[in-house]
């Protein structure tokens, strides 16, 4: 995703403060995202909910490879402990109930992550003056049309009308959605 030549040229002049929180916070999504899947997997699921488990992973891994190369500008956040226990948690937690419950959860999330990568793209771009600042946005636009695919994908596995217990846990991922990106942006 992202040119050697240009990681190295952001190892030696840096990226501004404002990169920096969102490459935190990004790293962060991305950590908490593959322990998702994770905590999934963790329930022994049946072959369906495996297979998606298993692929959705798959793409999550290659996002925070992404943020891992570019941590020669950033500093990780001090509670990737955290976003590892609590992305397993918002995995298996609906795992024990079922797939309508998991497919409903990662819907919830992957709305969130959409929204929250444009916005960063968003801000981020009026202060892009260099090549290699240009293609991590491309690094952000690429994991976010990912994402995207995550959720419609979980969305088509999904029944059409979502029980209320369901719509509260979809807005209680939210919540906590937004928490963390606070968190993980400062800390």
């Amino acid at each position: 995703m992202l040119d050697k030549t240009h990681l190295r040229h952001l190892e030696t002049t840096g990226v501004s403060v404002r990169f920096q929180r969102e490459l935190r916070c990004s790293h962060a999504g991305e950590t908490g995202a593959c322990w998702i899947y994770r905590g999934i997997l963790a329930t022994r699921p049946d072959a369906e909910l495996h297979q998606f488990a298993v692929a959705h992973l798959r793409s999550e891994t290659e996002h925070l490879t992404f943020f891992d190369d570019l941590q020669c500008c950033y500093r990780p956040s001090l509670l990737l402990p955290l976003w590892r226990f609590a992305g397993f948690l918002t995995g298996w937690l609906p795992a024990l109930v079922g797939n309508q419950a998991v497919f409903a959860t990662i819907e919830a999330v992957e709305t969130f992550v959409d929204e929250h990568y444009r916005d960063q793209i968003n801000v981020l771009m009026p202060h892009v003056m260099r090549e290699p600042e240009r293609e991590v946005l491309a690094g952000f636009e690429y994991c976010r049309l990912e994402e995207v695919h995550h959720r419609d994908d979980a969305k088509q596995r999904s029944s059409l009308s979502k029980p209320l217990y369901l719509r509260l846990w979809m807005h209680l991922v939210r919540i906590g959605s937004q928490i963390a990106v606070k968190f993980a942006t400062a800390v």
